[in-house]
């Protein structure tokens, strides 16, 4: 519009042989267009004016049905919310007093599992110990026996095998004496 007016008070000011027909008529067809932009331009502006107005009703709609379908659901949260805020409370003070619990239990545990071990490696050096001392004495006893035993019977096995070589020399002369021939006497088995 203001364009318009900027265009009118132009053509106050020339002076009247200043414009010719031709160009007062262009002049006035190029007004009339501008006018014409200024109308679509206004019934445009009308319309997205009326399409916000109705887009901007329907949003309040929906708004105000969300409104209603979500404050119960809100207010019933919150209520289970401030109901359950002391239950919480109290789970969490249980979980920090269990895990305390837990904790001196583990240290109980962890220094009755040391005391255990600690008296399992001394039964089981004491018993190391004990299962030594028998071997070492069984196998000294052992040695003493075969030394008991072996001593004895070499003695035995020496003077058996004297007596055998005795009673052999006997038998062996007892044989010779047996057949006993004479002096210059000669037997059958004697050749001449």
């Amino acid at each position: 519009m203001e364009a318009v007016r900027i265009v009118m008070s132009g053509m106050w000011l020339q002076d009247a042989g200043s414009l010719s027909s031709g160009n007062s008529t262009l002049l006035l067809w190029l007004v009339g267009l501008i006018a014409l932009g200024m109308v679509v331009q206004a019934i445009a502006v009308i319309v997205i004016a009326a399409g916000a107005a109705k887009a901007s009703k329907r949003a309040l709609e929906i708004a105000d049905q969300l409104h209603t379908k979500i404050m119960p659901i809100l207010d019933t949260t919150q209520g289970v919310l401030q109901d359950s805020a002391p239950k919480v409370k109290i789970i969490t003070e249980n979980l920090v007093e269990t895990s305390h619990v837990v904790r001196s239990k583990a240290a109980e545990f962890d220094v009755t599992a040391s005391d255990l071990n600690s008296r399992t490696r001394a039964q089981a050096a004491r018993v190391d110990g004990m299962v030594t001392a028998v071997l070492n004495t069984t196998a000294d006893i052992s040695e003493s026996l075969q030394k008991a035993v072996k001593v004895p019977v070499r003695e035995l096995t020496g003077l058996v095998n004297g007596f055998k070589a005795g009673i052999d020399v006997l038998v062996g002369r007892a044989k010779e004496f047996g057949r006993g021939k004479p002096n210059g006497v000669r037997g059958r088995d004697t050749e001449w």
